[in-house]
């Protein structure tokens, strides 16, 4: 399904990331998770993508199986690193092939085991370049061409220190053709009205998707900091975490805070939020259980 339609549909989205895994039992735990999912009837899903590598094909092979294997629509992300002109061609060409309608296109980061890498080599060197290349092509599944995602940065993108700058980087991405925009984990909702507030004043008016990301353990938090680039942790979470005499109860403050992270969201008009399950399901089955529904289509009226 176009990501147009769904976001007609759906006054609030909710949606799943997951990341490609790296055998093949994985795979099938994987899989096991999706389907445990699917009872939520999230609006999508998206799969991550690493540049280069086993990782790129295991995202290219996964989102492909999602679409024709199961009733869930699926986004792949795709990044501008280490990436030809033919190849991103021919990405384009299998997922138009497949029924694959959606694309998220990011920047992205050169692999940590490609030291000095040069990104001259690369056919693009920023995500709305990328934007306006996948809004060319067309996509036999539907004849208005691949549905488009880009990045948000509440908190700020960390290449970017000027926030004025990064809000004009935005606008690029968003005038490139992008139908809409999901934002990077945070933890404070008070960064996310403000960044869809200046959105709005930089004229940006697609729909802006929240990304959410329970804290599950101590050691987890730290790996998630790094994974935003530096994500603010907020005084309220840290104090809580540090009462916590094991994972298990860091797990339970981390669903709770999410959970009210979602009702904070939802009672503020979020158009969609988009759970990072890091390919578990207790989580996200939880705080749907805590906001009081069966599954996300109670949610889209």
């Amino acid at each position: 399904m176009h990501i147009r339609d769904i976001l007609s549909r759906d006054r609030t989205t909710f949606s799943f990331e997951f990341f490609p895994p790296k055998t093949d039992t994985a795979s099938e735990e994987l899989f096991r998770t999706i389907a445990q999912l699917q009872e939520l009837k999230p609006s999508f899903v998206s799969v991550t993508y690493g540049a280069g590598g086993s990782t790129r094909d295991r995202t290219h092979n996964l989102v492909v199986r999602i679409q024709k294997e199961t009733p869930l629509t699926a986004v792949s992300h795709l990044t501008c690193v280490c990436h030809s002109l033919d190849e991103m061609s021919s990405i384009l060409d299998r997922y138009a092939g497949a029924g694959v309608e959606n694309i998220l296109a990011l920047g992205g980061d050169p692999p940590k085991n490609l030291t000095n890498y040069d990104r001259t080599k690369d056919a693009f060197q920023f995500a709305d370049q990328l934007v306006r290349f996948v809004k060319s092509r067309t996509n036999t599944a539907d004849t208005r061409g691949f549905g488009i995602g880009v990045a948000g940065f509440p908190e700020g993108h960390p290449g970017t220190p000027n926030r004025l700058a990064e809000m004009d980087h935005l606008k690029r991405k968003i005038d490139a053709g992008a139908d809409y925009i999901c934002t990077q984990l945070f933890f404070d909702n008070r960064d996310f009205f403000d960044f869809r507030e200046r959105c709005e004043l930089a004229g940006i008016t697609v729909p802006i998707i929240a990304g959410i990301m329970p804290v599950s353990s101590k050691t987890g938090m730290v790996r998630m900091a790094d994974l935003a680039a530096g994500a603010r942790i907020p005084a309220g979470l840290l104090r809580a975490v540090s009462r916590c005499a094991d994972d298990a109860a860091v797990e339970k403050v981390g669903i709770h805070w999410a959970t009210e992270q979602c009702r904070g969201l939802l009672d503020g008009g979020v158009r969609g939020i988009h759970f990072y399950t890091l390919n578990k399901s207790d989580a996200t089955r939880q705080i749907y259980q805590n906001l009081g529904v069966r599954d996300s289509s109670e949610l889209r009226v």
